[in-house]
């Protein structure tokens, strides 16, 4: 029986992804822990701690109301 990723480059130890603040543009390797992630319409957008931050009360308002 073999494995349906068998063969799949997913999970391998690629260099980190980079990634850029979809508001501001400071850049970083791969997404680091205190960063946000928004998906916007099938979009996945990153945002830097200190955007996420300031921004905090649009970022809640694109929630879904399932959130609340």
């Amino acid at each position: 029986m073999t494995s349906p990723h068998e063969g799949d480059d997913e999970g391998s130890a690629a260099e980190p992804e980079t990634l850029a603040c979809a508001r501001c543009g400071v850049r970083a390797d791969g997404p680091p822990p205190t960063w946000a992630l928004s998906v916007e319409n099938g979009v996945r957008l990153h945002y830097c701690e200190r955007c996420s931050r300031e921004n905090l009360r649009a970022i809640e308002g694109r929630l879904d109301s399932r959130w609340w």
